[in-house]
């Protein structure tokens, strides 16, 4: 065996390049490029070295990727055992002691449920085991940006801090993750499990969602968008894979795993009853092509099952978020 050859096969798979399999003997470009996916694939899905189980009091035993996990022990996200889901309701409602930490969990393990869920019924829309894992680590980091007591910092105390600035957790959070990644040096971790620089851009994408004027443009020209790139405000995944962008934070309808978590978990803490099954939608969700796009979508006979969820979106506004005493703590 030359010694070229022998360099290349005791490479770590991980660090194969489409310049090593040309050296290799692979001629073909395509060739090539399905190889690195297959070996991304396999990274992707690689039995764990250990498996991390959460026992959560809303979904039970919760497995989470390995990769998952080290962004869990960073300090950055350990934060969030300190930051209160509800602010300062728990001074009305003993129970809602809950933090970000527990939410943050519970958004990573619905977000990977729905996404198997539809991969495994619908695999002409070619879920891989990457896409499933990008998906999760946007629902386990989409929070990462909450100040103090949560919306109490970027609603009320933001806004006579600093006059007329502008300040949202989603872009906090984007800015939050690209300091964890790189401050615990991350990179080799995502490179081990082939997440690439699209990989990181997709869930940097979802945590954010498109601009407001970009949203309002693509509204008003709905009518015209083609299924390419043109009018397409992403750049980690193509428009046939755009139904992706739905699960943890939708901003087409505001169904997502992000609101099924602090329903349950809110209403849990609270003492008030949920009337919303997340797992029955997770059931009878589908993906289909509707208005140009790829989007998720549930049976017709579901549509009380969505009266339901948005109804108790109402009352725990009413009984809890906005709750008068619950107000007057905040200002105070």
């Amino acid at each position: 065996m030359a010694e070229q050859d022998k360099n290349i096969s005791n490479r770590r798979l991980p660090e194969l390049t489409e310049k090593d399999l040309q050296d290799f003997g692979i001629e073909s470009k395509k060739d090539r490029e399905e190889t690195m996916k297959i070996i991304k694939e396999i990274l992707a899905s690689a039995i764990p070295e250990y498996l991390k189980i959460f026992n959560d009091p809303i979904h039970g035993h919760i497995e989470l990727h390995p990769l998952c996990v080290k962004i869990i022990d960073t300090p950055e996200f350990q934060r969030l055992r300190f930051i209160k889901q509800l602010g300062a309701c728990y001074f009305v409602y003993p129970g809602a002691a809950h933090n970000r930490f527990e939410h943050s969990l519970g958004v990573c393990h619905l977000a990977g449920e729905l996404v198997r869920a539809i991969g495994d019924r619908q695999p002409q829309y070619h879920i891989t085991s990457t896409d499933i894992l990008c998906v999760e680590i946007a629902g386990l980091c989409h929070d990462l940006g909450h100040g103090p007591f949560s919306h109490l910092f970027d609603r009320k105390f933001i806004p006579e801090a600093i006059p007329g600035g502008r300040w949202e957790h989603e872009q906090a959070s984007v800015e939050m993750f690209d300091h964890l990644v790189k401050k615990n040096g991350l990179e080799e971790e995502f490179k081990k499990y082939g997440l690439e620089s699209a990989d990181l851009t997709f869930i940097k994408e979802q945590i954010k969602g498109p601009s407001k004027d970009e949203s309002e443009r693509r509204k008003s020209t709905s009518d015209t968008i083609d299924l390419d790139h043109r009018d397409w405000p992403f750049k980690g995944r193509d428009k046939n894979k755009g139904f992706l962008y739905e699960v943890v934070a939708n901003k087409r309808n505001g169904i997502d795993v992000d609101k099924w978590d602090y329903f349950a978990r809110d209403c849990h803490n609270l003492g008030i009853r949920n009337n919303f099954d997340h797992l029955r939608f997770i059931k009878f969700a589908r993906v289909l092509f509707v208005d140009e796009e790829f989007q998720i979508c549930s049976r017709d006979k579901e549509v009380q099952t969505l009266y339901d969820m948005f109804h108790t979106r109402l009352t725990l506004h009413k009984r809890a978020y906005q709750h008068r005493v619950n107000v007057v703590i905040e200002r105070m």
